[in-house]
């Protein structure tokens, strides 16, 4: 049948459809990333995303620091959604050859136990390439088992079956630059079981060499996990760090360009003595580190974790949902029975300290960085300067053509800030009050403001070479913090 000639509407009427770009993702300053010494995790890998305090125990035990700082995490109320735990290469790493998860039909013991004359090539710490033969699986009663097979015949490496990642991995017994494991090629002989075991450099089976390192300090790795990780977490933890490290880990923190915020778990009891002077508390409220805060545990060394834990996940986007540190709960950490000096003391050296009352009740106490800073003042400030630097970037991305570099294009950028700046009004982090600095724009000293005010001067006072550069007039922003309450006192005249 002959289709009849009909012209296309679009000769008339020709519509398009443009998809705009989809905004930008903030940091993500509700996780938190420990980084232990533990070899579950590779040097290559170097990071896992958990969301439960039972996949932690898979891969850990429940007996690995990184393990144990995860409890913590997990049982503060309300219980955050996610924790990261890397690698810190504490000391050297082995080389290793993680092969591909197996196929299904590997993973049944029949498609091994038939294999009497299995063979692959492998090569360890860069020696000659070793010929395995003779492999006899007949025996082998799990994959462990096929492993353990492998292992007997390989020299300088051993090879162990991940049952939880269904793949086969080798792993040198030296450690260190020089310590690897290649990728398998086929035997010279008999069953070639190379490609069964996955472990060939074929590209998409998921196999993959994790050459040995030397040992790394914890600055170092904190740099690494900034560097390639940076925007997925905001805490840091390191566990198995000692007093030396937390100063220099410390000191990164509080000056990388991606925002961060480092805890520290103390034991010493020389944070309870005012004349104590070497205790790390001590130390790092000298330095004045707003990016760092030190709990005082005598029983935990993990104690930390229950403190950032309940402060990281506030939701900036909700109503009234900024919280400060006093008086808040520690799931998990025994409460310190200490006396007024002592307290006085972890205050002084602005420590924090979960502790006993009275009353019969155990709170936070102090709240505080380092630096003396309130801890829910700086990661309050990290997150509403992330927020602006998300809406403005976000509106320059997204618009289909341009902001002009007019005074109604800058009324673009200053309305984005605006609108986070309502949002944390609305929060809590914001409030209305008097303006007591220096002003700027119509914005006077002693001034009333609604939590923040947003200046931008007229494009005709910028620069020529600004305005060849293509950059924005400077935007200002007076925030008016809502504070908190954290002691009363009372007067009370009994008249008779």
């Amino acid at each position: 049948m002959a289709i009849p000639n009909t012209l296309p509407v679009s000769r008339l009427i020709n519509v398009t459809v443009s998809l705009l770009p989809t905004a930008a993702q903030s940091q993500n300053l509700s996780s938190c990333l420990v980084i232990g010494s533990s070899t579950v995790i590779d040097v290559v890998s170097r990071m896992r995303s958990y969301n439960t305090l039972t996949a932690v125990a898979t891969d850990f035990g429940t007996s690995a620091p990184e393990y144990l700082a995860a409890n913590l995490w997990f049982q503060q109320n309300p219980q955050p959604q996610q924790l990261l735990i890397g690698r810190w290469a504490k000391t050297a790493s082995s080389g290793q050859l993680f092969c591909g998860p197996l196929l299904a039909a590997n993973l049944l013991l029949t498609a091994w136990t038939g294999i009497t004359t299995g063979s692959f090539k492998v090569q360890v710490d860069g020696g000659s390439l070793q010929s395995i033969l003779s492999l006899n699986f007949s025996a082998a009663l799990s994959l462990s088992g096929v492993a353990g097979i492998i292992t007997a015949a390989i020299t300088g490496a051993v090879c162990t079956y991940d049952s939880v990642n269904s793949r086969f991995v080798f792993t040198s017994s030296t450690t260190g630059a020089t310590s690897s494991v290649s990728f398998l090629t086929a035997g010279a002989s008999g069953v070639d079981i190379s490609n069964q075991l996955n472990g060939r450099n074929t590209a998409g089976n998921g196999a993959y060499v994790a050459n040995g390192i030397v040992a790394e300090s914890a600055l170092a790795a904190a740099t690494i996990f900034d560097g390639i990780f940076g925007q997925q977490w905001y805490g840091l933890v390191a566990p198995e760090a000692v007093d030396a490290d937390h100063i220099a880990v410390a000191g990164f923190i509080e000056g990388t360009n991606t925002k961060h915020y480092y805890g520290v778990t103390t034991q010493s009891a020389g944070v309870l003595v005012p004349a104590t002077t070497s205790d790390i508390a001590s130390v790092l409220q000298a330095l004045g580190y707003n990016k760092t805060a030190v709990q005082y545990s005598s029983q935990s060394a993990y104690a930390v974790m229950s403190y950032l834990a309940r402060i990281l996940p506030t939701d900036y986007t909700g109503n009234q949902t900024v919280i400060t540190l006093m008086y808040k709960q520690e799931p998990g950490i025994v409460a310190e029975n200490l006396t007024a000096t002592q307290a006085n003391s972890v205050a002084q050296k602005n420590a924090n300290v979960f502790v006993a009352y009275n009353n019969n009740t155990a709170i936070i106490q102090n709240g505080v960085s380092c630096s003396g800073q309130f801890t829910d003042t700086i990661v309050g400030a990290d997150a509403f300067a992330i927020a602006i630097q998300t809406a403005l970037y976000n509106q320059l991305f997204t618009i289909p053509t341009k902001v002009a570099q007019t005074d109604r294009g800058m009324h673009i950028l200053t309305t984005a800030v605006t609108a986070v700046c309502i949002q944390y009004v609305q929060d809590g982090y914001l409030a209305p009050g008097t303006w007591t600095s220096a002003g700027f724009g119509s914005l006077n000293t002693n001034d009333l403001m609604p939590g923040y005010y947003v200046y931008a001067p007229p494009v005709s006072t910028q620069s020529a070479a600004a305005r060849a550069a293509r950059i924005a007039v400077p935007i200002q922003v007076a925030a008016k913090l809502a504070g908190a309450v954290h002691t009363a006192s009372v007067a009370i005249t009994v008249n008779p």
